[in-house]
């Protein structure tokens, strides 16, 4: 079994002798065995392959073990297994594919060391924001500076166990780990940290959140942006992380001691602690495409570009450049089997290592793409990931949509267990919000739950995430204050971000001390958040909307890591109204399961219940305005069809400039009506807590403000 001794590095460096083994080939990745280490690495067009090995901070490697391919290569897997080697250490591949010349499909190049596509935690970017640089290392110099590690699986859980929330009592709220709480008012021992997280579970709970989305958190490289702010100098940073170029590490510098991957640790903790106080963890994904840029300077190669760029990538077969789906100059080749694999190896490993909770994939219509790029009418990823036996109780959601204009809200391929952001339902209720009108059609099917797009697939109405506002886009109070994107400080001429935002600013443009605007605003933001959280569906609030939180106009906040994107915890106490009505309308959801329906409306009475389950009304009873210069409508919902007994729900919408008359139906026998919200009104009769509720006198119409939603419940 031996092929070779060599002499390499113990505890800093301290020579000791290794034997080097064939090794296996699976599980890819290194993995401990009782001799060692055992390597694995997927290249079926690398004609060489070397394993570089490295001590602790230090730049050249101890050792360079070419691997034999009539020994250590198994059909496409390269392996050796390497005894007396310390778990420590960090290690990088080179490939080479010989002879080559004039190839226009493949990147070999021995120069490169390449980072391990399995690997569960990197070296070498502990500090956010620094590049890291090791002994002996040339200055200046360009390329990779990441090493892969090994890393013990071992963790405590102390008992705790995944919530297991189901999909429509799940109140989602999408946050990026470092900018929720590195800024100085966030008041945290560990700003800008995973465990900086876990110090406002409180706030979580209090808030009444059922679930944490965190924006990318695995491995990308902050530093790849070269351009500066033209206003303020600062350099510019990859932010929001959509530059994935490790699936399995969780991103070091968000741990306070993010070195010899103890930031796995660190993100378990968080894992947790979340659960141990009943909160799901989602995680935003990006296997569209990867870091390695195609186009970017220098063309960037971490890993997959120079292990197998003709796997790994879609590229065209004339020119053998990257096709780009995904608007980042590379598209991942998602259904090649081996990279089917690799995605699926990922997620089982986020599920069942990391217990994290479910998934929302960026640009998820590149994964229902052939390997030419075609549109695949029953994808095979998709598919998998869909039935995959570890991943049954995981939550999966699609962005439904990619950058090359292939859009499939209510039509991406479901299995019955993809839910989807739901864009309709952003733009239509914006729409409807500012003002436009003819719209009222539109968003009553938004709020019964889109069974327009969800039904015929046979999902329910929570697999759609309604939204209005998320890290993509202005927030919440940037869309009532700004009609034009303000992105001039990203250094691209203003050019980049969405030009068609629905947005209206109330007659005037970016800040004001207007008292009437502003006033106008509030109850904008007031409107917004009452038809969010009492639509059917799944509802996903962005970080800091409770708040107030303002991007000054930027709607495409991805390299702005200041306080344009950080969460100022000082609004809060500035905006005590904002947050305590967020925080009664989640209750009020929760109080509800009426506004949870497990299947879709029907507008029809059922057995021993001859009212129907909603009935839609206009001035006259049952009889609403669709018509093209409407801008108002109710819905009254029975509390008798709710999956639990409810009392009846009237919801009122007018987002007309003139008050609106809509008839009144009569709650249930022996009930009268109680307003629970009117957004005409300011705090705190704005929103009456539970059991506070106003009594309405008997009428058969209500009078709507201009520009409001009113909330009755039946006692």
């Amino acid at each position: 079994m031996t092929e070779d001794r060599f002499v390499g590095m113990g505890e800093r460096g301290a020579a000791r002798p290794w034997r080097v083994y064939r090794g296996r080939p699976l599980p890819l990745g290194v993995s401990q065995t009782r001799l060692g280490l055992n390597f694995a690495v997927f290249s079926r067009h690398a004609t060489a392959m070397t394993l570089a090995l490295f001590a602790t901070g230090e730049h050249a490697p101890v050792a360079e073990l070419p691997l034999d391919p009539g020994v250590h290569r198994t059909g496409d897997i390269w392996h050796l297994e390497v005894a007396g080697l310390t778990t420590d250490v960090r290690y990088a591949w080179r490939a080479d594919r010989w002879p080559a010349p004039g190839d226009r499909f493949h990147r070999f190049d021995p120069d490169n060391l390449l980072l391990d596509p399995y690997a569960r935690a990197l070296s070498g970017g502990s500090d956010w924001g620094v590049r890291y640089t090791r002994r002996g290392e040339p200055a200046h110099r360009r390329g990779n500076r990441r090493r892969s590690l090994w890393v013990d699986d071992d963790f405590d859980w102390e008992g705790t166990l995944p919530p297991k929330i189901p999909l429509p009592d799940k109140v989602i709220y999408e946050l990026h780990v470092r900018g929720f709480t590195v800024h100085p008012s966030a008041g945290v021992e560990h700003p800008g940290t995973y465990l900086g997280l876990i110090e406002k579970i409180p706030y979580l709970k209090e808030l009444g959140i059922t679930t944490v989305e965190l924006l990318p958190v695995y491995e990308f490289d902050e530093l790849e942006i070269e351009r500066s702010s033209p206003e303020t100098g600062e350099r510019l940073r990859n932010y929001w992380g959509y530059s994935p170029i490790a699936f399995f590490a969780p991103k070091a510098a968000y741990a306070v001691a993010g070195r010899n991957g103890r930031q796995v640790q660190e993100f378990k903790t968080l894992v947790r602690e979340l659960h141990r106080a009943g909160i799901e963890v989602f995680l935003d994904v990006v296997f569209n495409h990867t870091g390695e840029h195609a186009g970017w300077p220098e063309d960037p190669v971490y890993s997959f570009r120079g292990l197998d760029n003709s796997i790994y990538y879609m590229l065209d077969p004339e020119t053998g450049q990257p096709r780009n789906y995904s608007g980042c100059g590379n598209t991942l080749n998602c259904n090649h089997p081996v990279v089917r694999n690799l995605i699926l190896d990922a997620l089982r490993y986020w599920v069942a290592e990391m217990r994290v909770d479910g998934f929302r994939f960026d640009l998820a219509s590149v994964l229902g793409r052939g390997q030419d790029g075609e549109v695949l009418a029953n994808p095979p990823l998709l598919e998998q990931i869909a039935a995959d036996p570890v991943l049954a109780d995981t939550t999966l959601i699609a962005e439904a949509w990619d950058a090359a204009g292939l859009y499939q809200v209510g039509t991406f391929p479901a299995w019955g267990r993809w839910a989807e952001w739901n864009g309709r339902y952003r733009d239509e209720v914006r729409r409807f919000v500012a003002g436009e009108p003819g719209l009222t059609s539109r968003v009553a099917t938004r709020l019964a739950g889109s069974a327009d797009l969800y039904q015929s697939s046979g999902r329910a109405p929570s697999h759609s995430i309604n939204f209005v506002t998320c890290h993509d886009g202005f927030t919440l109070a940037d869309l009532v204050a700004y009609e034009e994107k303000r992105n001039e400080t990203n250094g691209e001429e203003n050019r980049d971000g969405n030009d068609l935002n629905y947005s209206w600013n109330c007659g005037v443009e970016g800040p004001t001390s207007d008292p009437e605007v502003l006033a106008l605003r509030r109850r904008q933001v007031r409107n917004l958040l009452a038809i969010l959280l009492l639509s059917q569906g799944t509802p996903m609030l962005l970080a800091g909307d409770e708040g107030g939180r303002t991007q000054r106009g930027n709607n495409n906040a991805y390299c702005q890591d200041n306080e344009i994107s950080w969460l100022d915890w000082d609004l809060a106490a500035r905006h005590p109204d904002l947050h305590r009505y967020v925080r009664l309308l989640i209750a009020f959801r929760r109080a509800h399961p009426i506004l949870r329906r497990r299947r879709f409306l029907r507008g029809a009475g059922t057995a021993g219940s001859p009212r129907p389950d909603v009935s839609w009304h206009g001035k006259r009873p049952f009889a609403p305005d669709w018509g093209p210069a409407a801008h108002a409508f109710a819905m009254h919902l029975a509390g008798e069809h709710a999956p639990a007994p409810d009392c009846d729900l009237y919801l009122a919408l007018n987002m007309g400039a003139e008050a609106a008359p809509l008839a009144l139906p009569p709650p249930a026998p022996g009930q009268n009506w109680c307003r629970v919200l009117d957004t005409a009104r300011e705090s705190p009769d704005e929103i009456r807590e539970e059991g506070m509720e106003e009594p309405v006198p008997f009428a058969t119409t209500l009078t709507v403000a201009p520009r409001s939603v009113l909330l009755l419940r039946s006692r």
